[in-house]
């Protein structure tokens, strides 16, 4: 089965990826403010993924000068492992590019290998720390990737 490609977010998503966000980000989810803003604001970029009626994931970025900060990515546990991260991602590396970004940026928990393990295989490399960033306590691992993809060694 083909993952369903990511299209661009509208203000009509505000509702569903603010629940989806919540969901999984808990404490540090964004309100739905937060989100119409991060979906409509100045220099940003969005996407949604679907499955049937319902929004499965989604990525954000905001690109100023030549730096992409990749802002969300996430997609919903029972829908992951099926190259949805992957196309949303590829969009937002696309999109950063075309705005004429050369890097992308981007924070992660230092406690979630899964997506540390993702952006690493995605060619990202950890450039600083940000000492208990989250609410949580969890360090923040900044990560970076030129918009280019990497070269196979």
């Amino acid at each position: 089965m083909t993952a369903p490609a990511p299209r661009p977010a509208t203000a009509d998503d505000v509702a569903a990826v603010a629940e989806l966000d919540r969901h999984l980000f808990g404490p540090d989810g964004w309100t739905d403010g937060q989100v119409a803003e991060e979906l409509t604001g100045p220099h940003r970029a969005a996407w949604v993924v679907e499955a049937g009626p319902a929004v499965v994931g989604y990525a954000v970025t905001r690109t100023v000068g030549d730096v992409s900060d990749l802002q969300r990515i996430a997609v919903r546990p029972d829908h992951r492992r099926a190259g949805l991260a992957h196309a949303l991602l590829a969009v937002a590396l696309s999109r950063a590019a075309a705005d004429g970004a050369g890097r992308v940026l981007l924070e992660v928990s230092a406690d979630n290998d899964g997506a540390l393990a993702f952006y690493g295989a995605e060619g990202f490399a950890e450039i600083d720390r940000r000492r208990r960033y989250y609410r949580d306590g969890s360090d923040a691992v900044v990560l970076a990737r030129d918009t280019a993809p990497p070269l196979l060694g």
